[in-house]
């Protein structure tokens, strides 16, 4: 099984970059870090906050500790039959070290707070997506996304999303340390 992380701050492109590689491997499975967060969240609200996503993993992190995320994703990595596993939303570097431990390739995705920002507004992924450029600052500075740009700086591969879409998946497919595999 071949794992790629990706890494990358909200709005930066990691959905963008799973669904391509998706596409050009028909055996590719993406699980995001956040999905236990959805999940559990989704049992109590018909829609889900990013805010209340970081206060949540902030809360299993001080309780059971910084990779409560991981073990989590660990035990659905365990149940897939696919080729290539793509861990979206690496958050903290002990994913980072799970991801490289396992010999796979970190991938990080970064854009401009301001293109970030607005790509929210249309996304309608999460509730409070459509919030002010303020909001979104706050958000972007919580706990959950302190460590990205440390943890991007150990990426196998970087890729700049300051562009168009069709740009950044000319990138994707592009990058030979993606595929070699």
């Amino acid at each position: 099984m071949k794992i790629i992380g990706v890494v990358g701050k909200t709005g930066a492109g990691k959905d963008v970059f799973c669904n391509t590689v998706r596409k050009m491997y028909s055996s590719a499975l993406c699980l995001r870090f956040s999905d236990p967060l959805t999940d559990a969240l989704s049992v109590f609200f018909e829609e889900v906050k990013k805010e209340d996503q970081q206060w949540l993993a902030s809360v299993l992190r001080d309780r059971f500790g910084e990779d409560i995320l991981m073990k989590g994703i660990t035990r659905r990595m365990e149940k897939a039959e696919e080729d290539v596993v793509i861990l979206n939303g690496i958050r903290v570097i002990e994913e980072l070290h799970f991801v490289k431990e396992k010999g796979g390739t970190v991938v990080y995705i970064t854009a401009d707070s301001k293109d970030r920002w607005r790509r929210l507004q249309t996304r309608g992924e999460k509730k409070d997506d459509e919030s002010s450029y303020e909001k979104f600052l706050e958000k972007d500075s919580q706990r959950s996304e302190q460590q990205i740009e440390e943890i991007g700086a150990k990426a196998d591969v970087i890729i700049d999303n300051s562009g168009t879409l069709e740009e950044l998946k000319e990138k994707i497919k592009n990058e030979r340390k993606i595929y070699c595999f």
